[in-house]
């Protein structure tokens, strides 16, 4: 039985791929949220108010 073939690494791999869905979900709620006439800044700011993390 060949051994498993890797991209990065056994660890690597699997963080790398959170890593892209991570960045394309975010990609793809900041060209939404620009659609709908709103900054990066405002984005950035209602997601943080969302999860707890604002300083307001």
């Amino acid at each position: 039985m060949p051994a498993p073939t890797y991209i990065i690494s056994r660890v690597g791999d699997p963080i790398f791929a959170v890593l892209i869905g991570v960045s394309a979900a975010a990609t793809r709620i900041n060209r939404e949220e620009k659609a709908k006439g709103r900054t990066t800044n405002e984005t950035i700011e209602a997601g943080l108010r969302r999860i707890g993390l604002s300083k307001k």
